[in-house]
Formats: structure tokens, C-alpha cells, sequence
């Protein structure tokens, strides 16, 4: 059986998100990983607090909460890309080492600048949500076509190896793919 890292593009309707699509003319300005495919655990470099941009650094992600919990509607591409054991296992150290170490990171914010003008930018603590989308890639033996650095969401559209999983509305799909288990932990419950 194949293995699979997800990643998931995302549009929500924060005021960021919505200045960027006007800069970007890009239908998504996020993204995310996981090695789940119900996307019950994504990660991703974005705010900490939803009512407040900063601070912003890795962080867990849970759709119906925190900031995605904030929009009913949030326009998704979700991909797939196929994995060895190995590299999902290098994934998973990695997203350990991220979430073991969160505080010494933070959002790459000088790097919206240099990513936009196409510099290679390099900040040992500190990514874009793209560029740690791309690092990870990196380091779990997946090819890259230019340095980490200078990935924006967009790109993550055409990656070599990844299918369309599926196109649609964020918390449909989630809380579709969740329906079992919630149907099944609702009749344990009664």
C-alpha cells in the first residue's frame, strides 16, 4: 500500500490572505502538510492567535478552529504526494523537531518581500508558510526545482508528483471525511 504527505492549499478570509490574493492574483495564499488524509493534524508557519497576525510561527493546524475555525467557506486544493516508508518517517521527525522547538521560530515576515521579488533568502528561523512547505519537502528526500526559499503556495499547484486529491470547500471535505467517526463515536456514546 502507498504512502502519501498531503498538502493543502488554502484561501481563508483573513485581511492578509485577502491583500495578498490582490497581490498575487493567486486563487490560494496558504498552505499546509499532512501525512494524514482526513487532515486531522496539519502544520504550517502561520498566527498563533486568531485575532491577532503576530506572533506567527509553526504551528498545528485544525480546521473548525483557531483561525480556520473563523470562515465556513474556505476555498481548498488539497494534493498528494507519494512517500517510501522512509521519507514518512523522516517526515514525521521533522514535524517533531518543529513542534519541539516552535519557540525559536517565527514567521519569516521580511521574506513576503523577498519571495514577491524572487531573492533567495535564506533565514535559519524563520519561513513563510510556502517555505516550510518546501524545507520539509527537502529534507524527507523529495526534489526540489529551486531552493526553499523561494517558494510561494502557487508553485505547490504544479509540484512534480502530486495529484489532485480533491477540489472544493476546506470544511466540507474534512467533516465529510470525519462523518464515520463521528458517527460511530455518537453511537458508543448513547
Amino acid at each position: 500500500m502507498e504512502d502519501y504527505i498531503y498538502l493543502v492549499l488554502a484561501q481563508t478570509g483573513t485581511k492578509p490572505a485577502r491583500l495578498f490574493r490582490f497581490i498575487t492574483k493567486k486563487p490560494y495564499n496558504h498552505v499546509s502538510l499532512s501525512a494524514d488524509p482526513t487532515l486531522s493534524e496539519m502544520y504550517s508557519f502561520c498566527r498563533t492567535y486568531r485575532r491577532f497576525i503576530l506572533p506567527a510561527t509553526f504551528n498545528k493546524e485544525t480546521i473548525g478552529k483557531g483561525t480556520l475555525g473563523c470562515f465556513r467557506t474556505i476555498p481548498c486544493e488539497i494534493y498528494r504526494i507519494p512517500v517510501t516508508k522512509a521519507q514518512k518517517a523522516a517526515y514525521h521527525r521533522v514535524i517533531k523537531h518543529f513542534t519541539n522547538n516552535r519557540r525559536i521560530y517565527s514567521y519569516n515576515i521580511l521574506g513576503l518581500l523577498a519571495v514577491y521579488f524572487n531573492i533567495e533568502w535564506k533565514r535559519e528561523k524563520s519561513f513563510l508558510c510556502s517555505q516550510f512547505v518546501a524545507y520539509t519537502m527537502d529534507k524527507i528526500g523529495i526534489p526540489l526545482e529551486k531552493p526553499f526559499s523561494l517558494y510561494k503556495p502557487d508553485d505547490f499547484r504544479n509540484f512534480p508528483g502530486a495529484d489532485l486529491y480533491y477540489t472544493g470547500e476546506l470544511n466540507s471535505f474534512y467533516y465529510y471525511m470525519h462523518s464515520d467517526i463521528i458517527t460511530k463515536r455518537n453511537q458508543i456514546c448513547r
